[in-house]
């Protein structure tokens, strides 16, 4: 049986993660890319579908772990009676080809220690030709070949490699795995020791340019380090997660695949990498935006892969159980293909901030945001999906239209502002409509909340960031009523779900955990209306449900008091960093955007909405 979520650690080379859990279980690993097919696949399923388990012989949980410094390092450390051992877990910075390095490393005493290494391709369906050559051991499937070295002899054993040894206080044992391509040579040899000195310098180094000052500084920091190692490095996409199919309710079928890059997070990620001084980051991030987003407007995607591939398929892998009997298992995102009238205003709200951040500006970049806005300008009367994805019919989702208005109101105010040209006053007059057109359709005055979708009874958590976004003063008493709304009716015991699964259309069965960003963003408003304690109380509560490596999945079930979703989630730490950033400021929290009036040249501005 696969361990809690929580009680999964994080490795990756930036290229590729692997999740390692609390009995020295790696039960997840895709090679050699975040969406390749996984070779351990355990997570999913069983042992049988892939696992590596490096730990003492009696087995059993952990004593202690936690990362290296501010690094990526794990390190794992069990008591036994015959004395105490740690094994190092880390994905050095790729060259050649993907490793996983482990050590094992006697501490005091005298441990009896295995290594059970099962590797199965393709998702935990194909069972590899495994030899020795040279004293390494090799296992072939297709195109992919899986190359093991250790200090130690190893056997095979019930279709798996097995190592049997035993290591006392000052002696290490290394183990090396190499994926490559089945059709080429061997790989060159890695040593554990000389890699683990290069991983330590990589993350040391990458955090000593972190420009954050602010408190919860550990809590940031590894958040930030997360954010680093979920980045495709090649071209700067930043997946969501490294998982598929962790479940939002527990035996239920709200599983999905986030081995992909979402342009809903685009700002926030944006916002979060500038905060600690990651210009270059920020920089990759926007780059692989553009390249990903180049052609017809009316082609834009919500999410891409992480070289910016446009085709997700999605299928289910009836092979796997699913992890605690959550079925089914997919891979591949069939939400690729919805209609979301938000990832336009999101695409533009990022670029916009990247000028404002002191980004160079780009003339092609400008172009094709004025041909986003010429096509949004027929676009955004229309129902969509909405943020969260609904697998429904399409609504009238108010965050949907704020997000249009959020286009409008920063192209104009970029052009307002002398940099590039446009319609400015056309774009200012559909603005102002869109405005009108929410606070009409989308506020419910007789409860004083904005709602879900127009004309809906509903709320839904995404209303939260209207203040954040600018598109009304947290000031104004619409704004306190929906936060106060909130409150009262999405929230269990503190904590924000997005919506009520059970009044909302949006085609699945079962519930779900509260959102862990939800939450996050209730905080920040509750400080930009003034109740600074309660939304610093509400933000220590949220760091108390990451686990001991400082970790967060994408939702917290309060009933079972367990997190779930896809694990680490991009989606929670980002917003954990820029909430501590803005209740960090001494003038209060930084929104996400601020809604300016732009003056077009020689001409007298707007007065804008209200």
């Amino acid at each position: 049986m696969s361990c809690r979520i929580e009680d999964y650690g994080l490795i990756g080379d930036m290229q590729s993660a692997a999740l390692v859990g609390r009995d020295g279980s790696i039960d997840w690993l895709c090679l050699p890319r975040f969406d390749s097919g996984a070779c351990f696949a355990g997570l999913l399923g069983d042992d049988e579908n892939g696992h590596w388990r490096l730990a003492p012989q009696r087995g059993g949980m952990a004593t202690r772990r936690q990362y290296r410094g501010d690094t990526l390092v794990l390190e794992t450390e069990w008591e036994t009676p015959g004395g105490m051992v740690r094994v190092i877990d880390f994905m050095p910075p790729r060259h050649q080809a993907p490793d996983v390095v482990r050590i094992v490393e006697g501490v005091r005493g005298r441990v009896r220690m295995s290594s059970v290494l099962r590797l199965r391709l393709d998702y935990g369906r194909s069972k590899p030709w495994v030899r020795r050559i040279d004293g390494q051991y090799v296992g072939v499937a297709g195109p992919d070949a899986l190359w093991l070295r250790s200090d130690v002899p190893q056997h095979g054993r019930d279709f798996a490699t097995v190592a049997d040894f035993s290591v006392a206080a000052g002696e290490r044992v290394g183990f090396v795995l190499t994926w490559h391509p089945s059709h080429l040579p061997a790989p060159d040899p890695v040593d554990a020791d000389d890699a683990l000195a290069e991983t330590e310098r990589f993350w040391t180094e990458w955090v000593s340019r972190s420009t954050y000052r602010g408190e919860w500084r550990d809590a940031v920091v590894r958040s930030l380090v997360v954010l680093k190692a979920l980045t495709y490095e090649p071209t700067g996409g930043i997946v969501a997660a490294p998982t598929t199919s962790l479940p939002e309710d527990i035996g239920g079928v709200r599983n999905w695949d986030y081995r992909f890059c979402w342009l809903r997070d685009a700002t926030m990620t944006l916002l979060a990498l500038l905060s600690a001084g990651y210009v270059e980051e920020a920089s990759a991030w926007r780059e692989w935006l553009l390249r990903a987003i180049a052609g017809s407007p009316s082609d834009l995607q919500i999410m891409y892969g992480v070289g910016g591939e446009r085709r997700l398929v999605e299928s289910e892998l009836d092979w796997l159980a699913g992890y605690e009997e959550s079925r089914p298992v997919r891979i591949g995102n069939a939400a690729a293909e919805q209609f979301q009238l938000d990832v336009y205003g999101e695409v533009i709200s990022c670029l916009a901030t990247a000028r404002e951040a002191g980004m160079a500006p780009q003339v092609h970049a400008w172009r094709m945001q004025t041909k986003l806005l010429d096509f949004l300008e027929g676009a955004w009367r229309r129902p969509d999906e909405g943020l969260w994805e609904v697998r429904g019919p399409q609504q009238h989702f108010t965050h949907s239209k704020v997000m249009a208005w959020v286009a409008f109101d920063r192209m104009a105010r970029s052009a307002g502002d002398g940099q590039f040209g446009g319609p400015v006053d056309r774009w200012i007059a559909i603005r102002d409509e869109i405005h009108r057109e929410v606070c009409q359709r989308g506020y419910d005055p007789d409860r004083n909340t904005f709602t879900q979708a127009y004309e809906s009874p509903h709320l839904d958590a995404a209303t939260l960031m209207i203040p954040q976004l600018g598109f009304l003063p947290a000031t104004d008493k619409r704004v306190v009523g929906t936060i106060e709304a909130v409150q009262r009716e999405l929230c269990v015991d503190g904590f924000v779900l997005r919506y009520r699964p059970d009044r909302t259309e949006d085609g699945l069965p079962g519930d779900e955990g509260a959102f862990l960003a939800c939450s996050f963003w209730l905080a920040t408003d509750l400080a930009m209306i003034g109740r600074v304690g309660e939304a610093r109380a509400l933000f220590e509560r949220l760091l108390d449900l990451r686990n001991d490596l400082g970790l967060l999945a994408e939702e917290y079930d309060p009933r079972l008091g367990r997190q779930v979703g896809n694990m680490p989630q991009a989606f929670s730490h980002v917003p954990l960093v820029n909430t501590a950033v803005g209740l960090s400021a001494a003038a209060g929290p930084t929104p996400v955007g601020q809604a300016v009036r732009p003056r077009p040249p020689g001409r007298r501005a707007s007065a804008g909405p209200r």
